[in-house]
């Protein structure tokens, strides 16, 4: 599948160790927590690693013991982690969620000031390594965290267009990690705009955008030179909009109980760039990352419902 290149797909991205409650409740009510991975782009690189794809991820740790479980996690996955730089002088940033039983937002908590993937600039981007990867997939999360590592996101868009390589973007909204709700649009935009495979949600889009609609979200990006867009609707599915497929629909998977929301979004984009790069078609696509998402809301961690090869193969997906 990647020959001749050395990976299918690169990421930069921070990676945060996550600690969710053993028992709904608040927070502070919280006596025992299980450790897991959390990060936007991990969540895909994992997805991306179970589905048989070689998976390279650049980031910051720190030494400390949860920078140490971190890269032990990635590296259990299969990801290269050589261009992840483990510095001594600063920390690894983590997270604490809650449990919830109901399927609402369960209660979260950031602990990623001044991270070491924060502290990320230009300088950190290994250009040949870059560009060994055939795609870059990117989202709003990195380019959030600050402004050095904002200008690394840009950056690595902006190498692996002049390779010629594809890229996939997902706005990931955290509002407040940016300045302003302004400043986030403008940015995200930007960040969009340099990219083949847009995947905004329906509501990311109605911020973004000004759009109210899937058909006006996915004519925005496609104005702006995007090739395929892709509009996550929930439970309702994807709409889709691309050169080659014109546009569409895909029908959500049924979902028994929904116990966390947490990391669908990054599952549904394991599954769309997955099949692309496979050469399978737009719907297949959307509907593979459809599957995956569907998979990612029954659980409580933000990988344990990624898929193996066997399982995606079994679902004849």
């Amino acid at each position: 599948m990647s020959a001749p290149f050395a990976f299918d797909v690169a990421l930069f991205g921070e990676a945060m160790l996550l600690l969710v409650a053993d028992r709904p409740g608040p927070l502070e009510e919280a006596t025992g927590f299980h450790k897991r991975t959390a990060g936007a782009e991990t969540n895909v690189a994992i997805g991306l690693s179970r589905l048989g794809l070689k998976v390279g991820w650049a980031s910051r740790l720190g030494t400390d013991s949860m920078g140490r479980s971190l890269i032990a996690s990635m590296k259990a996955e299969g990801i290269d982690c050589s261009h992840v730089i483990c510095d001594p002088a600063q920390r690894t940033g983590f997270m604490l969620k809650g449990r919830v039983t109901d399927g609402s937002d369960p209660p979260v908590e950031y602990h990623r000031k001044g991270s070491a993937a924060s502290q990320m600039g230009p300088a950190d981007v290994d250009e040949a390594w870059l560009c060994s990867a055939r795609h870059l997939h990117a989202t709003g999360v990195f380019a959030a965290i600050s402004d050095t590592s904002l200008q690394t996101a840009l950056k690595c868009m902006d190498v692996m267009r002049k390779a010629g390589r594809t890229i996939s973007f997902d706005p990931n909204l955290r509002p407040t990690l940016w300045s302003s709700t302004d400043t986030m649009r403008h940015w995200l935009n930007e960040l969009a705009a340099r990219a083949d495979w847009v995947l905004p949600g329906i509501e990311e889009g109605l911020l973004l955008t000004g759009e109210s609609t899937p058909e006006g979200i996915a004519g925005f990006y496609r104005g702006r030179g995007a090739k395929l867009v892709v509009v996550k609707l929930g439970a309702a599915g994807a709409y889709y909009d691309s050169d080659t497929a014109g546009t569409g629909r895909v029908e959500g998977f049924p979902v028994a109980q929904v116990i966390d929301t947490v990391g669908a979004g990054d599952g549904f984009a394991a599954g769309v760039v997955s099949a692309l790069l496979e050469g399978r078609s737009v719907q297949d696509a959307v509907r593979r990352g459809a599957w995956i998402g569907a998979r990612a809301v029954q659980v409580l961690g933000d990988t344990e419902g990624l898929p193996t090869r066997a399982q995606l193969e079994q679902a004849k997906l």
